[in-house]
């Protein structure tokens, strides 16, 4: 790593001059503006301060010291992985600061002092994300123990509030630290250094979550294979802790399920707000006199960052309401279906969140022309509403009640593991289809809105429709991320329950009835446990499409933001970058869709490859003899959890080194003139390439993703089905339900959900390496620097495999 950063810094120093800039200034807002953002701390501090109580409320909660001890373990292990996960984000800072650099203090001639605030910000954006990452674990490494025991008191519903009270804490906490530091870009840097300053943290919020999420994808993965596969092969129980891969596993669940999620989450709520930024700065009130353009630049803004001060408020009211319709309806009941109280909290906040986005609207545009303030509710409010449909259409090919899972299940009772896959592959497939067209129903509906925008107002306002729409998926963000965050807490705190042996020790009932004071119910707790995995399985697939989607639809308009530069660098007219009578056009599609397969399949060979190592390891040093130890073996799982590592470390590597390659790459290979006559009517037609390829990979990755993540969930609650509502755990069928959701596992908790952080880092570097493309001293030699970046992706991409591979030649 460090010779490729010194690479990178001879292949970029080599040229010194000056050129324009992205002009990203953002105007100076009047004081009853700055007034009304400054109560935007308070909201947010109260927010944190909420994540804090809920965090600190848990962590109080009594479990038992058994439970304790392997939740310490897991936490542990956790952070071993999380130290060596930031040593190597510091690596990539140093090279992706390089770049930065390069670019702000050579070609844009910045001042030292602007370069390093301008690197302070893409330093925070980076430990944003991985501070964010770390309160997430250890939240959620508190709650699967508490969860685990609170599962003996037969009350089904304390078993829900503790994985949804952890979620909703970190859901808060995280969108609240990401908005306090959003928040003092746009008060107090100063204008001319603000625009650079967002686009420098998003730059790095993105990086770390894109390396999070990539390494914990794989590192979660090659565990949960490892440990499930030996359930086939020694015919022992779930979570058995005699098999060593099952500490392994539980720490994957945290650092795969709840660090990337939790990174992700923090990323994306940032990059979706720098791209609506970046849109309102380059292409609001272009035409109007000067104090016009200000003002309306300044009130959209304003605005914007008040909804989503307003959406932490409703986001934290809809928990509390749904909490106590939950407790009114659900308190006495002994058996309980986890996903309806879910599913009314989801569809609460979006409804609510919808009312107050009209009244908050009115209040600060409702002065606009043209009852703007309408127009655009209405447009968020599509977003908004899909945030809550989307995981309705998600559970019709993920949910244990769901046909496609019903069809599946029967496949594998007749047909084995074969039938098995092919059924999740048509789950998968359709889902695909029907979550495309909602995506374009949102759109569509949101282009009709657009069209009564005044076209003296804004260039091109469907692109700031689509911007919205994304915004809008976020309107409920802190909901979205509580519900994803579930599923690692339930998952855990069944294992922590076998691994705890606590139904083997001695005079355990007198015990706990003596010092917690409830007579513990052992099976009813097994029964609550596994139920409540299957509804957070189901719930954390209903978060993936929402993220994704955020990533595509947001990625449009940060996108047309880089058109809009490209234009008013070069004089090149938006539509004619894409049209399909350009050839570089077609050629960036093609890169996109490459692209997106290989990183599909090198985070898999990745899994594979760990797996294969874990399983031959386990096999071998697994004790199953009658007079062994029935407790877990600390030396044999610390070994699984350093494959884990390992594998995950050098598949990261590989893959995020080739995909920041392939950027840069193809960025360069756009320069204007670089591949045609000096002179010729197609000198500035290159451009199209890199544009066309960054739209490629959100489409590609967009589909991609569904399909894989929402396969993966229809195999895990087949599985799921047949452990907990058919009780054939051991059985041929149940073999073949575990071959299915092995294969499932890379397919929705490493490939799908790491495109979404890949797809927007690739947009938010690509502004900056398509500046450096472009730029007037750097045009001559950029494609050919451009094939060196080519080379360097083409050998990780060769790394990827024939380094990751199981045999050796």
């Amino acid at each position: 790593m460090k010779k490729l950063a010194v690479i990178l810094l001879a292949l970029l120093s080599s040229i010194v001059s000056k050129a324009s800039e992205a002009d990203l200034v953002i105007p100076q807002l009047s004081p009853q503006q700055n007034n009304l953002l400054l109560m935007g701390f308070v909201v947010c501090f109260l927010g944190i301060a909420f994540g804090l109580y809920i965090f600190f409320k848990i962590k109080r909660m009594a479990a038992h010291p058994s439970m304790l001890e392997v939740s310490a373990v897991i936490f542990e292990t956790c952070k071993t992985y999380l130290i060596q996960q930031g040593k190597f984000i510091v690596v990539l800072f140093v090279v992706i600061g390089s770049i930065i650099g390069f670019y702000f203090g050579f070609l844009q001639s910045y001042l030292f002092s602007q370069v390093a605030l301008i690197l302070f910000w893409t330093l925070i954006g980076i430990l944003g994300s991985y501070s964010v990452a770390w309160f997430g674990i250890r939240m959620n490494t508190y709650a699967n123990s508490r969860m685990a025991f609170a599962s003996l008191q037969r009350k089904p519903v304390k078993l829900l509030n503790i994985p949804l009270d952890a979620g909703m804490s970190i859901g808060v906490m995280l969108i609240c630290v990401e908005l306090i530091m959003m928040l003092i870009i746009l008060l107090f840097v100063p204008r001319e250094m603000a625009g650079a300053a967002f686009i420098g943290f998003a730059i790095g919020e993105s990086l770390g979550a894109s390396a999070l999420r990539i390494a914990g994808g794989i590192f979660t993965k090659i565990a949960d294979i490892g440990s499930d596969l030996m359930k086939i092969y020694f015919k022992i129980r779930e979570d058995d802790p005699r098999n060593p891969g099952v500490i392994a596993d539980c720490a994957g669940d945290n650092a795969g399920d709840s660090v990337g999620p939790t990174a992700d989450g923090f990323e994306t709520y940032g990059v979706t707000g720098v791209a609506l930024i970046s849109f309102i700065v380059l292409a609001i009130g272009q035409s109007l006199p000067e104090s016009e353009k200000i003002m309306f630049q300044s009130t959209f803004l304003t605005w914007i960052f008040a909804m989503r001060i307003l959406m932490v408020i409703t986001s934290i009211g809809s928990f509390h309401l749904n909490k106590q319709f939950t407790k009114l309806f659900h308190e006495d009941k002994e058996d309980l279906d986890f996903e309806e109280p879910l599913t009314m909290l989801v569809w609460l906040t979006s409804l609510i969140s919808i009312v107050v986005t009209f009244i908050a609207s009115y209040y600060l545009i409702g002065h606009l022309p043209g009852y703007l303030w309408v127009t655009l509710s209405a447009i968020i409010s599509c977003g908004t509403f899909g945030a809550a449909l989307i995981p309705e259409i998600t559970k019709i090919f993920t949910s244990p009640k769901s046909t496609h899972v019903a069809e599946t299940v029967a496949a594998s009772r007749e047909g084995g593991a074969s039938l098995n896959i092919l059924s999740g592959l048509v789950a998968g497939n359709f889902s695909a289809f029907w979550l495309g067209l909602v995506f374009i129903l949102l759109m569509f509906i949101s282009y009709i809105a657009s069209s009564y925008i005044p076209n003296n107002l804004m260039v091109y306002p469907s692109i700031f429709a689509f911007g919205l729409v994304a915004f809008g998926f976020l309107g409920m963000g802190p909901v979205t991320i509580a519900v994803d965050s579930y599923g690692p807490v339930t998952d855990n705190a069944q294992s922590i329950y076998e691994l705890s042996l606590i139904e083997k020790l001695p005079n355990i009932e007198h015990e706990i009835e003596k010092d917690f004071g409830f007579k513990p119910d052992f099976e009813k707790a097994k029964h609550y446990l596994e139920a409540n995995d299957g509804a957070g399985n189901t719930f954390k697939a209903t978060a993936k499409p929402v993220l994704i989607g955020t990533a595509v639809v947001g990625a449009s308009t940060m996108i047309f933001s880089l058109i809009l530069i490209i234009q008013k660098k070069l004089g090149v007219q938006p539509e004619l970058i894409l049209s399909l009578l350009n050839p570089y056009t077609i050629m960036g599609f093609l890169a996109g869709g490459s692209v997106v397969f290989w990183f599909t399949g090198a985070s898999i060979q990745a899994v594979t490859a760990g797996a294969y190592r874990a399983v031959q390891y386990i096999k071998d040093n697994i004790n199953l003899d009658f007079d062994a130890d029935a407790k877990a073996s600390v030396a044999t799982s610390k070994e699984v959890v350093r494959i884990c590592t390992n594998y995950a470390h050098a598949g990261m590597i590989n893959i995020f080194i080739a995909i920041f390659s392939f950027a840069l790459a193809f960025a360069f290979f756009s320069a204007p003139s670089g591949w045609a006559r000096a002179g010729s009517a197609e000198g500035n037609m290159s451009v199209s390439f890199f544009v066309s390829y960054l739209i490629s990979l959100a489409v590609f990755g967009l589909f991609q993703a569904i399909f894989m993540a929402n396969a993966g969930g229809c195999w895990d609650n087949t599985k799921k089905v047949c452990e907990v509502d058919l009780g054939e755990k051991g059985t041929p069928l149940h073999d073949a339900t575990v071959v299915g959701d092995t294969v499932g596992d890379p397919f929705k908790d490493t490939s799908s959900v790491a495109l979404n952080p890949i797809i927007k880092f690739t947009t938010l570097f690509g502004l900056l390496a398509m500046e450096i493309a472009i730029n007037e001293g750097f045009r001559t030699i950029s494609p050919y620097v451009g094939v060196v970046f080519l080379m360097i992706a083409l050998v990780f991409v060769y790394r990827s495999f024939y380094q990751m591979r199981i045999i050796k030649e």
